[in-house]
């Protein structure tokens, strides 16, 4: 398969900003499509987006803006979903043009609420697109420093390992590495998962447990993850590589994560909706705790973090008594 030609950017976020400017670095022209005319103008003003990652300036002249995302299907042969997923449907809505012949490229780390389906399944039974035209963007990855320009590495998960390897050129730089995959289920999996898991360390965080317990509590959780997608999705895989366990990591203790700093917020005893205002930012964790807790009904499989996690969040269970329990389960 010969390399993309009319690539799409879906979304105005923070890491659809930095995929923006890793293609950029490899193509002369993208196509951006956001929700508002005002962000925008506003960015064909400044020459950056203004309300994330402002610091990264752009050549406007080499992007096509527009609110309309049946235009941006009329001209894109590819396109890479980067909004959260809470608004992934809303966005569709509007959809009239058929994308079953378009290349889509996830690189949204949630699972679609009430479907409660990964985003391959979600495009593939709702949209008719064939497997093999479904590529997911996975970390460890924050769009922060991408933005930075630090040495990042990508996993490109892909039922077709053509179209996998077709991308890498796409998004390779000098501070971004690529890396390919087939493990399409498992790696959404794991990038659903791994939010969870950075809210309840970051509530540990917020109520002053330190290190040590926090390297239990994740070697915990790579377990548990591991498990659910073995019931889930089972097939081969190493969930110690970089694309599961890496970002794990990163998103449980970096700075960067959205989901760790939220749950910090509730550890120290925030309302999860006073949190929500305050962070003017989606938790995506908070979404998949209640999706993946559903699902959990037809597997039964042991999660005693993503338990902790729902009645933290959906029960309003005291995080301190949550938190206490939860420590004389893990070893």
């Amino acid at each position: 398969m010969e390399t993309p030609e009319k690539i799409a950017v879906m979304g105005g976020g923070s890491w659809a900003t930095a995929i923006a400017k890793m293609l950029l670095t490899n193509r002369d022209h993208i196509h951006w499509y956001m929700r508002k005319q005002d962000q925008i103008d506003e960015f064909i003003r400044l020459g950056k987006n203004p309300f994330y990652l402002s610091s990264v300036k752009f050549d406007v002249n080499r992007i096509s803006f527009t609110t309309d995302i049946n235009e941006i299907v009329k001209n894109c042969d590819t396109l890479i979903f980067a909004m959260p997923s809470p608004f992934l449907k809303e966005h569709l809505k509007k959809l009239k043009r058929k994308i079953s012949k378009k290349f889509i490229i996830s690189a949204i780390k949630g699972i679609v609420p009430d479907e409660n389906m990964i985003m391959s399944d979600f495009f593939h039974t709702m949209y008719g697109v064939p497997e093999d035209n479904i590529a997911v963007l996975a970390g460890p990855c924050h769009a922060e420093e991408v933005a930075l320009e630090r040495l990042s590495y990508l996993t490109i998960a892909s039922k077709d390992r053509e179209l996998s390897r077709a991308l890498v050129p796409v998004f390779s730089s000098n501070s971004i590495r690529v890396s390919t995959i087939d493990d399409v289920d498992g790696i959404e999996c794991a990038s659903v998962m791994k939010n969870i898991y950075a809210i309840v360390a970051g509530v540990c965080h917020g109520l002053k447990y330190g290190d040590n317990f926090q390297a239990i509590l994740v070697s915990n959780a790579i377990q548990e993850l591991n498990r659910f997608c073995n019931a889930a999705y089972p097939q081969p895989r190493n969930v110690s590589e970089s694309a599961y366990l890496g970002d794990l990591l990163v998103t449980s203790y970096s700075k960067f994560s959205r989901n760790r700093l939220f749950g910090t917020m509730i550890g120290k005893g925030y309302s999860v909706k006073t949190a929500q205002m305050e962070m003017e930012m989606i938790a995506e964790g908070y979404y998949a705790t209640k999706c993946i807790k559903e699902i959990n009904e037809k597997y039964q499989v042991s999660m005693p973090i993503l338990d902790t996690a729902y009645n933290i969040l959906y029960e309003k269970i005291s995080p301190l008594i949550e938190i206490r329990m939860l420590t004389d389960m893990l070893r």
